[in-house]
């Protein structure tokens, strides 16, 4: 096991170890942790909630939206992986068949997940300016579009 899926798995047996034995121990009584069924999970939430106002913690803020922003990139990043897969397998077997452990060559094209990135975000380098077009020159409004005429607007109104 590499080192750094110990660490990720880490965190769990952290937040276990603080909810079902350190709490309790600085409350004085093993009856104030956390009990292991859903009800009683959801209790002692609603009174942790009610006794220390956990929700309005910075540190508690900062955790859940790197529980989910972390989610987030893992998700963007298997289906760009995913999407730029080549293809070494027939039709009749599974596209992971094409790797086989400790292989060399890699089986997806970075060139291809680059590209994603510019249709999705309309990067062209450092330049803004229309910069995804069709093969007659036509501009193909992405979402940047979008919140570029939001910002020119805004830009408006406010003068």
């Amino acid at each position: 096991m590499r080192p750094w899926i110990a660490v990720a798995y880490s965190a769990p047996v952290a937040a276990a170890t603080a909810v079902f034995l350190i709490y309790p121990i600085g409350q004085g009584s093993f009856s104030d942790g956390m009990p292991l069924g859903i009800s009683g999970t959801f209790n002692f939430m609603i009174v942790f909630q009610a006794e220390h106002n956990i929700l309005m913690h910075p540190f508690h803020m900062l955790g859940v939206a790197g529980v989910f922003g972390g989610s987030l990139f893992s998700a963007m990043h298997g289906s760009l992986v995913t999407s730029s897969l080549i293809r070494e397998t027939t039709e009749n077997e599974s596209a992971n068949e094409g790797y086989r452990f400790g292989q060399e060559e890699e089986t997806y094209n970075i060139v291809a997940a680059h590209g994603i990135s510019t249709m999705a975000f309309n990067l062209n380098g450092f330049n803004f300016n229309q910069s995804v077009v069709d093969s007659q020159g036509r501009v193909i409004n992405t979402w940047a579009d979008i919140i570029n005429r939001a910002n020119l607007g805004m830009e408006v109104q406010s003068r």
